[in-house]
């Protein structure tokens, strides 16, 4: 069976336009954060026709044992098949702590077993700084290599200079093709935190 690619640039614009949508304040602590996109995404897959599972897992050969997935979209087709998915069609991960980008990344595109490698794969993680964001990059491309699932990392990090969080969202198909996609992420003034995409955000800060 062949790939089942997803247009996650599409799904990436989404979710910039409803985060607001997710009632998310600066009293919510980071576990309120990841629930929450983690629970929109959950309900895109549903709304697409997916079986959707939070905290699923799959084996990892490296390690020995199942590592659990933050959010996996399974196809059923009961014409197919009566029993079994016919393939995984995005494993998700969600992270808070920077120091742990390496390995959402390896959770992302460990070693498992057949039926389970996804077809499309979400990274959104937090990091150090956008000098950090090449280097991980550069390990996504080198991951997916065997993998070749369709990917989107999507990057954010806090630019004290403006008192605003950055969003980058790379995409990369299975050949290594890149394209990125910019965003802001912020509070508003009663408190709630809001995404624009960079170019809306700077028109919208020029002078009058």
């Amino acid at each position: 069976m062949g790939k089942k690619y997803l247009d996650l640039m599409q799904y990436f614009e989404g979710y910039v336009r409803n985060y607001r949508r997710m009632n998310l304040s600066s009293e919510h602590n980071r576990s309120m954060l990841t629930k929450r996109e983690v629970d929109y995404f959950a309900t895109l897959g549903e709304y697409l026709g997916f079986h959707a599972f939070i905290e699923d897992s799959k084996f990892d050969r490296l390690k020995g044992r199942s590592r659990p997935m933050d959010l996996s979209w399974w196809k059923w087709d009961q014409r197919e098949d009566k029993v079994n998915y016919q393939y995984l069609a995005l494993h998700l991960e969600r992270e808070s702590l920077w120091r742990k980008d390496v390995e959402t990344i390896e959770k992302l595109f460990s070693e498992t077993e057949d039926g389970y490698f996804p077809h499309n794969v979400i990274g959104i993680q937090y990091v150090e700084s956008m000098e950090r964001i090449p280097v991980l990059n550069e390990y996504v491309l080198h991951k997916n290599l065997i993998q070749k699932s369709n990917v989107l990392m999507i990057y954010r990090y806090y630019d004290a200079s403006d008192e605003i969080e950055r969003i980058e969202a790379w995409y990369f198909d299975s050949s290594g093709k890149r394209e990125c996609r910019e965003a802001i992420a912020k509070t508003d003034q009663l408190g709630y935190w809001f995404m624009c995409f960079a170019e809306e955000y700077e028109d919208e800060m020029k002078p009058i």
